[in-house]
């Protein structure tokens, strides 16, 4: 887990995707927003006698959605939703393989149906078929949908000569534990919502939109604070109890895109990729009973920050830069040579920078009651082998945080830039 973190949903940092006016009319001709806005308008409430049920009055206002449920990401754009956009409550990441006998033709086809459920149902509109109706009664809840494709998904369409080099497999570290069959995979969909139900209903919706084209390789559950549980907008908290990620890049630095997405022109990419990132997704188990054992100042040592506040063992604030030089009486390191904060620093590693956006994870407990949970580390990059890569190698030589971690899944993935109206993504490589 390096040292970095994207804000939480609705943070000033993290600008939100362009919004939908409320009242953007649906296929039918009537907004989904519209129609949700009146959801509210008739309910059950308890009778003042006896506890009799009846059916209260239609106010005469309707009632507006909350601003959680209202708020809407946009699927089309430069860049592919799910990236950029603030942490969400929700999520779902799951890797399909093609089925035998599918290739070029059955995957463009699905991309095409992805594409469109997507766009249909961030927008808080059902499902074209066969809709299951679990999100009925919800709005978009800033649903976003990201697609990308695996180093085998090439080879499966005869596009290898369109794969790009930076899709390479990622190299073995020390700390891996890997579960084969949970890494990797043709296909790979991130689902977020900051309602259950809704990134449920996506998740459901995707799978079915598979067909026979389609099966599912692996899928992972995680979860984030809720937007607005906190007094204000703060870096989220992993289930270590840390503040997760203080020094990610933000959209506002100069050099974000550069470091992030590929360019328009002027890469060793195909152009297919262009505006499009690499997602590396690792499955990181977290040894909690283990870390729980230490005392407070040892956790903060082994990270490099303060647990109330993410502020630098060297003093400050959370957003103060470390002072790595910086000793106690007796000559030591206030930061620990091994921490973590330390070693992930990006001007101690040649520059290189990820963007994570994560999600925690708990999968339940083991025969002997241990927690299997932790974090489904997501980071994006313009070139993961001068992003994560570099980052993790040095993780590997020393990280005083390995002890207490395990990476059990691994996969990378190239992602895309957005979809254009009328267009589905992936349209520049599959119709090549």
């Amino acid at each position: 887990m390096a040292d970095q973190s994207i804000p939480e949903a609705r943070s000033p940092e993290v600008p939100s995707q362009e919004p939908v006016p409320p009242n953007t009319p649906s296929k039918d001709g009537i907004s989904r927003r519209t129609l949700l806005s009146t959801a509210g308008a008739t309910g059950l409430v308890l009778g003042a006698a006896g506890g009799a049920v009846g059916y209260a009055a239609a106010p005469s206002e309707a009632t507006p959605l909350s601003s959680l449920g209202a708020d809407m990401a946009m699927f089309h754009g430069k860049h592919q939703p799910g990236i950029t956009d603030g942490l969400q409550a929700k999520g779902h990441l799951v890797a399909f393989d093609l089925t035998a006998g599918a290739g070029r033709k059955e995957a463009a086809a699905l991309l095409r149906r992805w594409s469109a459920t997507a766009e249909r149902l961030m927008a808080g509109e059902a499902a074209a078929h066969d809709d299951t109706d679990v999100a009925l009664d919800a709005g978009p809840s800033s649903l976003t949908l990201t697609f990308g494709f695996g180093h085998s998904f090439f080879a499966r369409t005869g596009l290898e000569k369109q794969r790009p080099v930076s899709l390479d497999p990622l190299p073995d570290f020390s700390s891996d534990h890997l579960d084969k069959a949970r890494s990797n995979g043709d296909l790979w969909v991130q689902i977020g919502a900051n309602d259950s139900l809704v990134a449920f209903h996506a998740l459901r919706a995707i799978q079915k939109d598979a067909g026979s084209a389609a099966r599912i390789r692996w899928q992972m559950n995680g979860f984030n604070r809720t937007p607005g549980a906190t007094a204000h907008p703060m870096t989220a908290r992993n289930l270590m109890g840390q503040l997760d990620g203080t020094r990610n890049p933000k959209p506002t630095d100069s050099d974000f895109d550069k470091r992030i997405f590929v360019p328009a022109t002027g890469s060793n990419d195909p152009s297919w990729m262009a505006n499009g990132s690499y997602a590396v997704v690792r499955r990181i188990r977290m040894l909690l009973d283990d870390w729980e054992k230490l005392s407070l100042q040892a956790q903060e040592n082994v990270i490099g920050r303060r647990k109330s506040n993410g502020a630098p063992l060297s003093g400050g604030s959370e957003t103060t830069a470390m002072d790595l030089d910086k000793a106690d009486a007796k000559g030591e390191y206030l930061v620990p040579i091994n921490a973590h904060a330390r070693i992930t620093r990006p001007d101690q590693n040649g520059g290189a920078a990820i963007l994570r956006r994560p999600f925690s994870y708990h999968d339940g407990f083991d025969a002997d009651g241990v927690p299997d949970a932790g974090l489904l580390f997501v980071c994006w990059q313009a070139d993961p082998l001068r992003g994560f890569v570099p980052l993790q190698r040095k993780l590997d030589r020393g990280d005083a945080l390995s002890k207490y971690i395990r990476h059990e899944a691994s996969a990378l993935f190239a992602v895309p830039g957005g979809a254009a109206r009328g267009e589905y993504v992936g349209q520049k490589l599959l119709e090549a």
